[in-house]
This record gives structure tokens, C-alpha cells and sequence, in this order.
């Protein structure tokens, strides 16, 4: 990586290629208002950027402070390498990347009016009207104000007032809402994640007896709650593994290290030190990282990692003590 001594300026592009720019990339005149800016590989921005559209045609990038364009934040479908983002993402109109050879990394909140992601890890949540995600990881929510078609993905939880599912998707939270019917595909699985032992499985170790996954069935598992005003009355659906595992509170769930991990994934760019969980299977201390969260989520999301699934039965002695 080599200073940035200079700035090639084709019209009101600015062009980054091999370059580390200590300060931001902010306008200083209206003018640079309708300023956009190309990443061309091998870039790092160690402030914050402000654009008219930001693309991004190849990787490598870290952009380390927040990121808000006015037209489109834009990842061209063959960009490769890793790509970046550590605080949060806005745009007035869209952020997409529908390609599936970068290792596009989200270490805080997107806000914007519509997001398309493929292949993308993000370690907050998804604000939008609508959102599409194809093969991702999301750490924290995925709320629209109008769709969310989910795709082959892991999300914390989703809530939205149609929602599409198809492939195989998992959950980290107990639950998640729709206000219409969940529309899915014939050959769509939801899994629930919140009593697997997340912990052991990171460590390569055997997962506890008392956990796993726990499949959702979108006909059955389904809770209508209805929310009323002085002005409106509205229907809202859960689909939850409350009315399914009964005897959750007799789980030890803090053994399983979910919570840790989830947060360490979260706070990432904001922790001071590196964490630990103990000793994986080779002895060896097991580090927390969020690169390594991100490799280990997908891989449970690609089948690589297998998850025992949750039986749900238990003794009734457990719960009279006799």
C-alpha cells in the first residue's frame, strides 16, 4: 500500500487505485455534491466518504469510517478480493451487490431505501423499504417497511409486512414477524439457531445433548397477535420456537456461548482486545474474531458445519424435582 500523493479527477469522478487516504473523502463545495467515487482495488479510506454513488469495481477496500451516498452504493458483480465497510452504510436510494466472488463484510448498521446483497456477512441490522438478500449472513435484523425476500440466508430475525422465503434459511433469535402469511417455496426449511450449542460447534467440539437446531413449520408454527390503537387495529404474524420447545428454561443456554459469540460479531471494530472461548478439540486457545465468526456461520449456512437437531423431548421429572 503506498501514500496517497495524488488524486486523478475525470469529470466529477475521483478514481482510487493503491492507495491509503488518511483523511475523508467529504465535498467542500456544492459542487462535489454530485462527486462520485470509484474504488479500483487495493484501497484503504481511513475516514469517512460521502458520494453521489460510490462503486466499487474490485477489491481489495476498507473504508474505516461511515459511508453515505445519495444515489447508490454499487459492487460490481465480478469485483473479488475482500471488501470492507467497518461503521455503518446509508444511501437515499440503494445499496447492491449481486455478485458472488467478493467477501463483502458489513461491521455495522445499512440504512437505506432498497438493499440487494449476495454473499455479504453483516454484523448489525438492515433498515429498508425493501430488501432482497441471496446467501448471507446477518447478525442482527432484517427490517423492511414494505419486502424482504430472503433467499438461502441466516438472519437474527426478520420483520416485515411481506416477507418471501425460499432455500434454506435459519434464524439466531427466537422469533420473527410478518404482518401478511410468510410466502415460501415448496422446497423452503426455517431453522431456528438460539439452542444450538454455537459455542462447541465453533470450537470443533461435541455439541451438549440438550441442544440444536429446531425446524419451523411456517403453517403451524405460526401466532397471530392483534395490536390495537384509538385509530387502527392490526394483525401480526410471529413464527417462533416458543409453543415448541416447552421445556426451553431448562436448558443451560449460556453454556452454548451464543451470545457471546453473536456480540462479539457485533462489536467487532469496537472491541479492544481480543477474546477467547476456551480450548478447541486440538488444545488450542480458540480465538474470537470476526473474520473467523464470519467463516463459521457460513459454513453452518453452506451444510460444511453440521448441527445436531434439538429433539425437544424431556423428562417430567425435571420439571416436579422427583
Amino acid at each position: 500500500m503506498k501514500e496517497l500523493t495524488e488524486i486523478r479527477i475525470n469529470g466529477t469522478d475521483i478514481h482510487l487505485q493503491d492507495n491509503l487516504v488518511r483523511s475523508s473523502i467529504l465535498p467542500e463545495k456544492t459542487s462535489e455534491l454530485n462527486r462520485n467515487v470509484i474504488f479500483k482495488g487495493n484501497t484503504v479510506v481511513e475516514g469517512p466518504v460521502f458520494a453521489n454513488r460510490i462503486e466499487v469495481r474490485q477489491g481489495p477496500l476498507e473504508i474505516q469510517g461511515a459511508v453515505f451516498t445519495q444515489n447508490e452504493l454499487y459492487v460490481a458483480t465480478d469485483a473479488a478480493g475482500e471488501i470492507t465497510f467497518r461503521k455503518c452504510v446509508g444511501s437515499a436510494n440503494s445499496v447492491v451487490s449481486r455478485g458472488d466472488k467478493a467477501r463483502l463484510m458489513f461491521l455495522a448498521d445499512i440504512n437505506a431505501k432498497s438493499v440487494v446483497l449476495t454473499n455479504a456477512f453483516v454484523a448489525g441490522s438492515i433498515y429498508a423499504d425493501d430488501i432482497t438478500l441471496d446467501n448471507c449472513v446477518v447478525i442482527g435484523g432484517v427490517f423492511a417497511s414494505q419486502d424482504a425476500d430472503i433467499r438461502s440466508s441466516m438472519v437474527g430475525t426478520f420483520n416485515a409486512p411481506s416477507v418471501r422465503l425460499s432455500g434454506i434459511n435459519y434464524l439466531l433469535l427466537p422469533s420473527a414477524f410478518s404482518v401478511e402469511p410468510v410466502n415460501a417455496t415448496p422446497d423452503t426449511c426455517l431453522y431456528n439457531l438460539s439452542l444450538a450449542d454455537l459455542g462447541a460447534l465453533y470450537k470443533e467440539l461435541p455439541q451438549a445433548e440438550d441442544s440444536g437446531k429446531i425446524r419451523i413449520d411456517l403453517n403451524v408454527d405460526e401466532l397471530l397477535s392483534t395490536l390495537a390503537d384509538e385509530e387502527m387495529t392490526k394483525v401480526l404474524r410471529s413464527y417462533t420456537v416458543i409453543g415448541k420447545v416447552l421445556a426451553a428454561d431448562l436448558v443451560n443456554t449460556d453454556k452454548f456461548q451464543n451470545h457471546f459469540l453473536l456480540t462479539a460479531a457485533a462489536l467487532g471494530p469496537q472491541l479492544l482486545k481480543s477474546y477467547d472461548i476456551g480450548r478447541d478439540r486440538h488444545g488450542k486457545t480458540a480465538t474470537v474474531t470476526v473474520e473467523k465468526i464470519r467463516d463459521f456461520l457460513f459454513a453452518i449456512l453452506h451444510g460444511k458445519t453440521e448441527v445436531r437437531t434439538m429433539s425437544g423431548s424431556f423428562n417430567i421429572s425435571d420439571i416436579t424435582g422427583r
